[in-house]
């Protein structure tokens, strides 16, 4: 039997999918799967090599560790698939089919400590605008992913931010990074820097470039956005405990009586 290693979690679903990788020269994993917002997990449950890689990495201690739930969204074509399974895998894939919602989970050390991120891959066609609304109600955090090389996709940013703050109307401040991919091709550059940083500081949010082929800040926007989730998480805390311990005391005021 052939064992094969690579970056991350060695199981055998993992090994299964870097063999047919080897042996079939493709992605075992572009196989569609099914999204339900209701799920926790994310994962769809279909036979694919993906899903079954990713439910095998999911051990009985895992189920304490902290989880991130992250969205990628953006423009089709832009980049979104490439960064997340360079992320996922250290791979750099150029042909693959067009997205429609794969997700996808891993276990990571952030700042020390051991964490699962789960990442969902959306389509950026604008055939699934009317579904994404469920992906993004579920999201924890949005990573909003253009290319450097498409004008386009930089301006379509602002439309995706507008359906995130719609979706999540409720909450105060959403976990986003603003992400400009394909930094290899300077020589396409089509969106200055000064201008896609300039959009960022009025959302109030970071810019950071990043090449799906390189690497480059890769792992930086990840786990970034995985920072912010959790300052977020734990100032939701800290206000619920807040506000719990205030109504104690009101409790114990009420039951007291002057004598």
């Amino acid at each position: 039997m052939l064992a094969v290693k690579y970056s991350g979690f060695q199981t055998p679903a993992e090994n299964e999918a870097m063999l047919c990788r080897l042996l079939y020269g493709r992605r075992p994993y572009l196989t569609w799967r099914t999204y339900d917002p209701n799920r926790s997990d994310w994962l769809s449950g279909t036979s694919s090599v993906a899903n079954r890689t990713m439910a095998a990495s999911k051990g009985k201690n895992q189920s304490s560790l902290a989880l991130h739930k992250v969205i990628m969204v953006g423009s089709g074509g832009v980049g979104k698939s490439a960064l997340t399974l360079q992320f996922m895998y250290d791979e750099f894939v150029e042909d693959y089919e067009p997205t429609k919602a794969d997700s996808y989970r891993k276990k990571v050390v952030l700042d020390g400590e051991e964490v699962q991120i789960d990442i969902l891959d959306t389509a950026g066609q604008e055939d699934y605008a009317a579904i994404r609304d469920n992906y993004f109600r579920s999201g924890e955090g949005f990573l909003l992913v253009f290319s450097i090389t498409e004008h386009e996709s930089f301006t379509a940013t602002a439309e995706f931010r507008e359906q995130i703050l719609r979706v999540k109307a409720e909450e105060d401040k959403i976990p986003l990074l603003v992400v400009g991919n394909k930094s290899d091709l300077e020589e396409r550059r089509q969106v200055p820097v000064e201008e896609a940083r300039s959009k960022a500081e009025e959302w109030g949010v970071q810019y950071v470039e990043t090449s799906a082929k390189t690497r480059a800040n890769v792992d930086k926007v990840f786990f970034d956005l995985m920072r912010e989730i959790r300052a977020k998480k734990m100032s939701e805390n800290k206000d619920k405990n807040g506000k719990k311990s205030g109504k104690n005391k009101k409790s114990f005021k009420e039951r007291c009586c002057l004598l």
